[in-house]
């Protein structure tokens, strides 16, 4: 299966959740996205590692990092590489001077530790398709991908059950140019329920 590569554009944080957050990965060359909800103390690693801050004590990926160097072991990649009932699945490929290890991780965990090696970060078409958000660009163009961003949520889910399939995709985009991606998520969610009942 071809991988395909992946960066993180943006890291938004859902005002009516209280702890609910989005790393939303961007394809390279391309204009899907693929949000991924996560907690707050993976939410803040990966902020941290992104905007190059250095605490004077070192977080749990700064650690592992370290370890990893100790022992000359490199992260090569890591691949988001299955999702079963809403829930990503990754692994981190680890190479030493002998030998090369997969390491079943938590996509946020391996987000994280993805950041700090600056190592690629990879996933397959067929969760993209099934998980990922077309990001529709009316000038043709691709549009740039930006540092870590805080974007502001708002509304319940309650709500979507009531549009048509049609409302939800004109919502989808509206939500998507706000880009309030706890939001979209939740509407991608109810779309895509749809999609497979009506099938």
């Amino acid at each position: 299966m071809k991988k395909i590569e992946l960066e993180i554009v943006a890291l938004s944080h859902s005002i009516t959740q209280t702890h609910s957050y989005a790393v939303v990965l961007g394809e390279v060359n391309g204009l899907r996205r693929l949000p991924i909800v996560i907690g707050g103390f993976e939410a803040q690693a990966i902020a941290v590692a992104l905007e190059k801050m250095h605490p004077s004590r070192p977080l749990t990926h700064d650690l592992m990092k370290n370890f990893m160097n100790a022992f000359n072991i490199d992260l090569q990649e890591i691949v988001i590489c299955d999702l079963q009932e809403g829930i990503f699945y990754s692994k981190l490929v680890c190479v030493s001077e002998h030998d090369t290890v997969e390491i079943d991780s938590r996509t946020s965990d391996a987000l994280a530790l993805a950041v700090r090696f600056g190592c690629p970060i990879y996933t397959y078409d067929n969760i993209l398709e099934s998980a990922g958000i077309l990001m529709e660009d009316p000038s043709g163009k691709k549009k740039q991908p930006r540092e870590a961003v805080a974007a502001e949520s708002s509304a319940g889910t309650d709500d979507l059950k009531t549009l048509t399939l049609d409302e939800l995709t004109t919502l989808l985009n509206e939500v998507l140019e706000q880009e309030d991606y706890i939001r979209a998520i939740a509407i991608r969610d109810e779309i895509n329920s749809r999609k497979r009942n009506r099938g």
